[in-house]
């Protein structure tokens, strides 16, 4: 490398910063302190690759004089580290640094420690940047005599995490990195930064010669330490920041998008609270409507929160907090306690208090108003804990902890159900207005359309009798064989008796099955035979066999012999399996049509309810409403081809039916939050929809008193003749299309409870082959 400029001496050519760093004693100057101001990101540094470690030559290093480092005063803040420069080892600090890490300091010297047994969080890529950007500085100013201010890049800190013994929870440590005690020579002719040209500028004042450096980052690759010489140590200069990193981290964790109340999250801001505020413990305070949620901080798996009403809580100090809208501090609880809520919190074991209050103002309140979304406190078992540096740390968290807790009621509120898209955008809308502060509003959607279907597996109820009935004969058989086992092995009345009674109880399982059947033969067979099984395997090879093949044929969650149920099971699973995954693909296609909600449920075959209109689409129009109502008949003709399919793979006898039913009004619907509904009908005008819904699968023919919903066939059931007439049409499309015969049945259906003049028209589903 070669320039133009003169050069400078390495003792006149330190950086302000480096002189500014020390005085005439080798102490720490101003300059350093200031530091202290700076948060950046978290740094872990280690020991470098033993094939990139520069040559050290050890006796100098233990010459430099570090009595004014081990001498220092502990009642400075600062803490002072010196480290060998190849493998960062401890070998010298000051008394606040080893009182704080619980080094001891009359064995470093003999016992070098490395940092990582003190620092466990050090990170080697950043360290190993930060090393080489230091050598190189020196390298530059000792060896090729540059005249420049030290780049940015060298102030960068590095914030650790060590576990004070001193401290119950971790303290958080920022350090700089100083490198002005590092003397480096270079080894061999070789100069890998010869090329470089640096830009130089003359200084305003004195005429001297600055240099600019290239990018730092851009020279680390070509250093190659195996090139230099280096004596001396790095220091490590910083500073205690736990009160500002814990605030911080809690800020951070405050503002991310999943709930205050999860857990995990809330333990995690239970730990950062108690070492911001040496509390023992955290309580949050959730209000919704006329009740109080008390969360305390106990690190566990579940919350169990205590729930209070806000009448109980009058005159409490949550609610003074609340009223002044400031921060409260609690001295001593026990000096006033005048509510449930608080006496349980003195009983156990809280005595003093620091209080937050996150009122909420809403857009209809004054300035000095709002509306009270829940409070923050912290609690000590120490009277007079906090003092007025919590207070307004506490008043700094407060916009992080309303982000943390408007997100929370948002959550609670959509997350009362498996919201359907089409409709959740409303819930999201209440949920932010509500977060907000303002009053809950009713969740309507008006004047929808609802359109109701069913396919439903006939003959399950039957299918599953016949099941039951086999399984019951089995196991009563499996019982008189080990009866009979006894009887043969020995002479006994009462064993014959019992054969007796179990054949006659089997045999009119065989006659037929009655609705309590099941439940109560498996308890016939516990009290009257299973009880005696110890003794009955002692009664020979023979009953002892007879008992341990009960006992496999019924090794089973159920208790019982379940074989026939379990291939019941099997087989209804599979049936609303491919029923499901058949209507979800054209539920998927009806969606593209106009966004509705959508409620399935899945028991013996599938019902559907479908709400669409204006109120949950604005670009719903009388064209959407017809054409969702076509998809809809065809969707459910495709379900019938699918059952014609699953009738001939898995040989069952039982069949499905489809219905949709008609009604060409609207009605309003309503999410009502005291019940297990997301969405119930309103008013009275449309409750003769919902009780024609719950019956019209049973319903009947009025002349020939058969169900009107038979097997292949697709049934619609409506009450006018305009709606007669539009489906009508559908009818003919779908014949048209090859879904169903042309031929329509019709016909009046059997009044029902409370409804009368429904009517039917029935077509019979083609299956796939003959389109």
């Amino acid at each position: 490398m070669s320039t133009s400029e003169p050069n400078f001496d390495l003792n006149n050519n330190r950086s302000d910063r480096q002189v500014a760093s020390q005085d005439k004693a080798g102490k720490p100057g101003k300059l350093a302190q200031t530091k202290a101001k700076k948060i950046n990101s978290v740094l872990q540094p280690v020991a470098l690759p033993a094939s990139q470690m520069p040559e050290i030559d050890q006796h100098q290093a233990k010459t430099h004089n570090f009595d004014w480092l081990t001498g220092s005063p502990s009642s400075q803040r600062l803490l002072i580290a010196a480290i060998h420069p190849n493998n960062f080892t401890l070998t010298h600090a000051n008394e606040t640094f080893c009182r704080l890490t619980g080094t001891d300091t009359h064995t470093l010297e003999t016992k070098p420690t490395q940092l990582t047994e003190i620092f466990a969080d050090f990170d080697t890529p950043q360290e190993n940047r930060l090393y080489r950007q230091h050598l190189i500085c020196q390298i530059f100013k000792q060896l090729y005599h540059l005249n420049f201010t030290d780049p940015v890049e060298l102030e960068e800190p590095l914030t650790v995490t060590v576990q004070s013994p001193l401290y119950r929870e971790p303290r958080y440590i920022q350090f700089w990195l100083e490198s002005h005690l590092l003397k480096i020579s270079r080894l061999n002719s070789i100069d890998e930064f010869a090329d470089l040209q640096p830009v130089s500028y003359p200084g305003k004042k004195n005429g001297k010669f600055y240099h600019v450096l290239p990018n730092l980052s851009s020279l680390e690759n070509r250093l190659k330490l195996e090139n230099y010489h280096i004596e001396g140590h790095f220091l490590l200069v910083g500073f205690d920041i736990t009160p500002q990193e814990t605030q911080r981290r809690l800020i951070q964790l405050l503002i991310q998008r999943d709930s205050i109340l999860r857990p995990s999250k809330f333990s995690k801001i239970n730990r950062h609270l108690r070492s911001l505020f040496r509390a023992q413990n955290t309580v949050v305070l959730s209000i919704e409507r006329d009740k109080a949620q008390i969360f305390l901080g106990n690190i566990s798996d579940k919350l169990n929160p205590t729930t209070y009403p806000m009448q109980s809580l009058r005159g409490s100090h949550f609610l003074r907090a609340a009223k002044a809208n400031q921060v409260l501090n609690i001295a001593d609880l026990a000096a006033d306690c005048q509510t449930e809520c608080e006496r349980t919190l003195l009983q156990m074991g809280v005595r003093s208090m620091l209080l937050i209050p996150l009122v909420i103002k809403a857009t209809d309140s004054t300035p000095s108003t709002g509306q009270l979304a829940g409070l923050v406190g912290l609690t000590s078992d120490r009277p007079n804990n906090f003092n007025s540096t919590d207070s307004q740390n506490a008043e700094t968290l407060i916009p992080a902890f309303l982000a943390a807790l408007r997100s929370a009621i948002q959550q609670r509120v959509t997350t009362l159900h498996n919201i359907h898209p089409a409709v959740e955008w409303r819930f999201l809308q209440e949920a932010e207005r509500r977060s907000w502060g303002l009053p809950p509003e009713p969740i309507v959607f008006n004047d929808v359309y609802p359109l109701y279907g069913i396919s439903d597996i006939r003959g399950s109820s039957e299918e599953r009798n016949r099941a039951i009935q086999a399984d019951l004969i089995e196991q009563f058989r499996l019982a008189i064989a080990i009866v009979t086992a006894v009887c043969n092995n020995q002479k006994t009345s009462l064993g014959e008796q019992l054969k007796i009674d179990l054949k006659e109880y089997a045999e009119k399982l065989q006659e037929e099955v009655t609705v309590d059947a099941e439940v109560t033969a498996t308890q016939y067979l516990k009290e009257q035979v299973e009880i005696y099984f110890d003794y009955f395997a002692s009664c020979g090879e023979e009953a002892q066999q007879a008992v341990e093949t009960y006992r496999q044929h019924c090794a089973n969650e159920h208790e019982c012999v379940y074989v026939a149920r379990a291939h019941y099971d099997q087989t209804i699973n599979q049936i609303n399996m491919l029923l499901r995954e058949t209507w979800e693909r054209w539920q998927g296609r009806m969606q593209e049509i106009t966004p509705h909600y959508c409620d399935v449920e899945f028991t013996d075959g599938i019902d559907h309810m479908i709400y669409a209109g204006a109120s949950i689409d604005p670009k719903f129009t009388p064209f959407h409403l017809r054409s969702l109502r076509y998809e809809q008949l065809r969707a459910l003709c495709d379900c019938a081809r699918t059952a014609f399919k699953i009738q001939d793979q898995y040989s069952t006898k039982m069949q499905v039916t489809h219905l949709v039913l008609v009604q060409d009004s609207t009605v309003d619907i309503f999410h009502d939050e005291q019940t297990d509904n997301l969405f119930d009908v309103r008013g009275t005008r449309d409750t003769r929809y919902e009780i024609v819904k719950k019956r019209i699968d049973k319903g009947v023919e009025s002349h020939s008193q058969t169900r009107i919903t038979q097997p292949g066939m697709l049934t619609v059931v409506y009450s006018t003749d305009g709606e007669y007439g539009q489906y009508q049409e559908y009818l003919r499309y779908l014949a048209r299309e090859g879904w169903v015969e042309s031929e329509i049945e019709c016909g009046m259906v059997e009044p029902l409870q409370g409804v009368s003049g429904l009517r039917f028209a029935r077509v019979r589903v083609l299956p796939a082959s003959e389109i």
